[in-house]
């Protein structure tokens, strides 16, 4: 495997025009704020996730504020995690957090907020009760809209950071295919993915890693136990993981020795599908019409249609950022129009049931110009990293 270069950091400069943007966002839609709780939004906007638990932690977003709220007794904690510097406010152990936000939103003046949809039901439902129950109650909803848009398009920052993560993977899948031998359990090659990932510099190895071999193969996310890998097998290994929170997710199929000739067929179809879906992705094009650029070449050989098997199961593909599925999504009923920056996998797996399955994924991300490959897709069955 090669060394690769260290790719740049999100820095706080770039966080606070993510907030700049947010606000802009807020005034087109009418909301005086919006809240922030742990998971990948809370990182986007401020370089640290979190997580959930019954103590709440937040951030609240206003037109010409951000106040983070969290436990007093985690203060020092909380502060030394945070790369920005922030205003704090503290709830005690007997104190509602959610009674907090509403007197901080109603000292100013602030008649509607939007709320992180990564928020579970329990916090949300506790504090729309305490919106609901001020004197002049504030209108509450959902802020997916707003950060979906914002996250969807990525700055040329993250677009390294993609590009970093998901040449290591693709490398790592090139010195698994050179390693691989009959014999192996799947356990084995999930452990070597994991430690090659690990030297390549990923933050914690594997973020995910589905090994299949034969029939299980036909399984879109596999299937439990730890198989060996016997002489004849396809190979359909889907793994990822991430660098500075971004994520990489590449899937290949191959095999060591000679395959049927339906097997080598379908192989070929599966190519064509994706890059179909490349070429047909442009600016301005829905997301659902790059989906359907897919399934069309896999109708024109029989397959499908629709999700119908043999054939097409799932989406063509997800957008990827800090997420390892975000939207928006290349799939029917989804118009969104792509746009500069936007990133996403393309997938269009071929599953024949009960006998095999045929996956090849890759990632584009758009340009002024069209879309462009983050890596090389598979070259061929037998010989993946031509």
């Amino acid at each position: 495997m090669t060394t690769q270069s260290r790719p740049p950091f999100i820095d706080n400069a770039e966080r606070e025009q993510r907030l700049a943007n947010l606000r802009q966002a807020m005034l087109g839609t009418g909301e005086d704020a919006v809240i922030m709780t742990p998971g990948s939004n809370m990182r986007y906007f401020f370089g640290e996730a979190f997580y959930e638990s019954e103590r709440f932690i937040g951030a609240l977003v206003t037109a010409h504020s951000v106040t983070f709220i969290c436990p007093k007794f985690e203060d020092t904690a909380i502060i030394a995690k945070l790369p920005m510097t922030l205003e704090m406010a503290f709830w005690e152990e007997h104190e509602s957090p959610f009674l907090l936000i509403a007197s901080l939103l109603a000292k100013q003046g602030c008649q509607s907020c939007a709320l992180d949809p990564n928020c579970s039901y329990g916090h949300a439902a506790r504090l729309f009760d305490s919106l609901t129950g001020l004197e002049n109650p504030i209108r509450y909803g959902s802020a997916t809209a707003i950060i979906t848009t914002l996250r969807a398009t990525k700055s040329s920052n993250e677009i390294e950071l993609l590009m970093a993560a998901k040449q290591l993977t693709l490398d790592v899948h090139q010195a698994v295919f050179h390693w691989i031998r009959p014999g192996m359990k799947a356990s084995e090659v999930i452990a070597e993915i994991d430690r090659l990932h690990r030297a390549g510099g990923a933050d914690n190895g594997n973020s995910f890693c589905a090994v299949q071999f034969g029939e299980a193969t036909s399984h879109p996310h596999g299937v439990p136990g730890d198989p060996a890998l016997q002489a004849g097998d396809l190979i359909l290994i889907d793994t990822g993981c991430t660098i500075d929170g971004y994520n990489s997710d590449i899937t290949r199929t191959y095999a060591l020795s000679r395959m049927d000739d339906e097997v080598e067929h379908l192989w070929q179809v599966e190519k064509a599908a994706q890059q179909a879906a490349f070429d047909r992705a442009a600016i301005g094009i829905s997301c659902e019409n790059v989906d359907q650029a897919a399934r069309d070449v896999l109708v024109s050989h029989g397959l499908g249609p629709d999700y119908d098997l043999p054939g097409l199961p799932h989406r063509t593909g997800h957008g990827i950022g800090l997420d390892i599925h975000e939207g928006p999504y290349l799939v029917k009923g989804d118009e969104t129009p792509l746009a500069l920056g936007m990133c996403f996998s393309n997938e269009p797996m071929i599953v024949v049931p009960g006998r095999f399955g045929i996956r090849l994924e890759d990632h584009f991300y758009m340009t002024a110009t069209g879309p462009k490959w983050f890596t090389s897709p598979q070259h061929e069955l037998y010989q993946p990293f031509a």
